[in-house]
């Protein structure tokens, strides 16, 4: 006899005009805007590598949760891939969500202690409905979920109007043709929420993208891989698309190895170059056994540079033009 399945016709969605945003338009970083004050010892190796990396046409993947959208450095990141710095972008499935609704509506992120009392949270229609027929949409044209995301917003598919998809970095990535993949979980969004959502079609759309990823992974030699507070997603889908890239890598006489990773985060670590014993909490920290450890053994590099990101993200972004001398 299966389980029983709960009934998501059932669930009453709310218009997002009704919804109380915590983050409007005003949040967004202009590209001239006054810097915060922000100095690190690597803060200027770090975007030495990338300058270094782009000037030698090498790959430069940017990996990203979602808080990076919310502190408002989205045209930072579109600027990036316009000077094709950002060679790949990749991120989690509420950034897609923040993109979304900040190009659609202007504002974006609810407040969730408050709304998950009365079951309002994260039920909201347009949001739902929308993004589910992208990604509908995706599958039957073959393309994976960011695709499918940016194009709905650049394209205005359905005749959804989309008044400020100039600061979408979807939208951006699908009209200058370069890679941008949402690597989710199924129920890790509230999309899933909506009756409108087709789990085969996000299944297929995001698994897709992993593959999408792991063809820009294969292209690393040379280059460098950055993370901006993603805790598992990032460290995760790196490990086994390194893994997979180096297994036909290897009979080909071909190397994955000398690369950069640089992370970004809240997070300080003592010591970032070594993860410690079993016992240790340190040793189950994806970020740090993974992204600065584990992967670069071999030839690599790590660089990790925590603070704010609504500092460290327009700070690093200006060392890197200037590096780059774009």
């Amino acid at each position: 006899m299966p389980y029983r399945a709960f009934d998501r016709n059932k669930l009453r969605m709310l218009p997002l005009s009704q919804r109380k945003n915590i983050y409007t338009l005003d949040r967004i970083y202009k590209l001239d805007d006054p810097v915060p004050e922000f100095d690190h010892p690597l803060l200027d190796d770090a975007a030495e590598r990338v300058a270094r990396a782009y000037l030698d046409g090498r790959q430069i993947i940017w990996m990203q949760g979602a808080h990076i959208i919310r502190q408002g450095n989205s045209r930072y990141i579109i600027d990036l891939l316009e000077r094709r710095i950002i060679k790949h972008f990749a991120a989690n499935g509420a950034a897609a969500i923040h993109d979304f609704e900040f190009a659609f509506s202007g504002a974006t992120c609810e407040n969730v202690e408050e709304n998950i009392r009365d079951g309002t949270f994260g039920n909201w229609e347009e949001t739902g409905r929308y993004i589910n027929e992208a990604v509908v949409r995706g599958r039957e044209d073959k393309i994976g979920y960011g695709e499918a995301v940016g194009r709905m917003i650049q394209n205005e598919e359905g005749g959804i109007h989309f008044p400020h998809k100039d600061i979408s970095i979807f939208a951006a990535a699908y009209r200058l043709e370069i890679p941008a993949t949402v690597h989710k979980g199924m129920g890790y969004d509230i999309v899933e929420q909506h009756p409108a959502a087709d789990y085969a079609a996000i299944g297929f759309a995001t698994g897709l993208d992993f593959l999408i990823y792991a063809n820009s992974v294969a292209a690393l030699e040379g280059g460098v891989l950055l993370n901006f507070g993603s805790q598992v997603m990032a460290p995760e889908i790196f490990l086994k698309s390194l893994s997979m890239c180096r297994n036909v890598a290897v009979r080909k006489g071909r190397e994955i190895r000398h690369f950069s990773t640089i992370n970004f985060d809240l997070r300080e670590y003592d010591d970032a170059h070594s993860v410690g014993k079993m016992t240790s909490a340190h040793y189950y920290d994806r970020v740090k056994k993974t992204l600065l450890n584990r992967t670069v053994k071999e030839g690599g590099e790590s660089f990790h540079i925590p603070g704010d990101f609504r500092v460290t993200v327009p700070n690093f972004y200006h060392k890197v033009v200037e590096k780059t001398g774009e």
